[in-house]
């Protein structure tokens, strides 16, 4: 199950997504995508690259053989040249893409590639997740850019929808949160006991993922323990810098991180050995406290499966109740992996251990609980915008 190597030279215009600017993350116009077969001749994830300030994290879409031909592509990425022909290998020898599917209807990252992606595959009939919304105006789906006349929501009755024999399917929503919604839907593959899910479980890999190590850059950005440092491109130094980076990606700010002041910041800078653009000036304004690798360790759990604070903290205990439910339905399943759409993929995982990553929402916890003291910011958030009445307060657990 090794990445595929593509024998051919590929010239940089194969990663440019020229639509960058609707969804404007790093690393914007130039996208690199990585296959892997994980089941052979039957799944195929590509890997993509995307994040803020170098805090960068894989994003990833699912490509799926269905038993009677042709291609299901769960949750989209950006249709690059270089992304496109590698899906077009896999069309070559198992058929058309037949059904692109929409999983979510907040995850802008994902949302936004979809409509690209379709007029890629002309035949391909798109499947989304229902009660769509758009922000600060709802439009319909078509000035979203989803072909109107190619284009349904999924039925609530999994087992009517065409793709039927081949998947089972879970929606979790829409959760209501003030401005807009959430929502997700999880996908069964029955033939290969492997679950596919956006963002409601992750599993975060010691080292950097493949997509992340194509330009180490970010890695050895966040490596530093001081803006003068001079890191050297190393594996020890790539995973420090991929640590520390998941701590930010779903923390946003950890107790183990602190933020020294702006006129540290910027006296810093004018030491610092690059003040490219590239480099941000110099500006550094991250302070690690010395035990910050506990805090990855506490995250990481040896692999375990849990669900992103950011959802525990703001989303998902906006409907504890429903929310259970869900991951009730999805443990009945007989699964053996989970492909989620962000961080580490395929993740070994039995239907038990997703039902506990959901325990946080029960008054009767059977997981282990991540550090409380790592989510101050994420609650403080949550205070403000309860206070400010933009979004409900959360419910009792059940």
């Amino acid at each position: 199950m090794a990445d595929d190597v593509n024998a051919q030279k590929i010239h940089p215009r194969d990663f440019s997504w020229s639509f960058w600017f609707t969804l404007p993350l790093y690393p914007y116009g130039r996208r690199q995508t990585i296959r892997k077969e994980v089941v052979k001749d039957t799944i195929w994830t590509f890997d993509q690259l995307q994040g803020i300030f170098y805090v960068v994290v894989p994003i990833r879409m699912t490509v799926v053989k269905l038993d009677e031909g042709g291609l299901l592509v769960y949750a989209p990425i950006a249709p690059t040249p270089e992304c496109i022909r590698l899906v077009k290998e896999l069309v070559t020898h198992h058929g058309d893409v037949k059904y692109i599917i929409l999983p979510t209807i907040s995850g802008l990252e994902h949302k936004v590639f979809v409509g690209p992606f379709a007029r890629c595959f002309a035949n391909a009939q798109i499947f989304v997740a229902p009660q769509q919304w758009s922000f600060p105006v709802n439009l319909p789906l078509s000035w979203l850019g989803l072909p109107s006349k190619r284009t349904s929501f999924l039925p609530e009755d999994s087992s009517t929808a065409p793709f039927a024999t081949d998947f089972d399917y879970a929606i979790l929503g829409p959760i209501h949160l003030g401005p807009g919604k959430f929502a997700e839907v999880a996908f069964f593959h029955k033939r290969s006991h492997t679950l596919l899910v956006t963002d409601s479980v992750v599993s975060v890999p010691e080292d950097p993922p493949a997509i992340v190590q194509l330009d180490p850059y970010p890695l050895l950005f966040h490596a530093k323990d001081k803006a003068t440092d001079i890191v050297a491109d190393n594996q020890l130094n790539r995973r420090k810098g991929w640590q520390r980076i998941s701590l930010f990606a779903l923390y946003f700010q950890p107790s183990v991180l602190e933020v020294p002041a702006w006129s540290e910041v910027f006296r810093n800078a004018f030491k610092a050995p690059e003040r490219s653009k590239k480099a941000y000036f110099g500006l550094f304004p991250f302070q690690w406290k010395q035990n910050w690798k506990q805090s990855f360790d506490a995250l990481r759990g040896n692999g375990r499966l849990f669900v992103a604070p950011i959802l525990q903290t703001l989303i998902l205990n906006r409907a504890p109740q429903e929310t259970i439910e869900w991951a009730d339905k999805i443990a009945s399943w007989n699964f053996q992996q989970i492909i989620p759409c962000h961080f580490d993929a395929p993740i070994k995982g039995q239907p038990y251990q997703f039902r506990q990553a959901f325990s946080f929402l029960e008054k009767q916890c059977s997981s282990y609980l991540l550090p409380e003291e790592d989510f101050i910011l994420l609650k403080t958030i949550d205070a403000g915008l309860n206070k400010s009445g933009i979004v409900p307060p959360a419910k009792d657990r059940v």
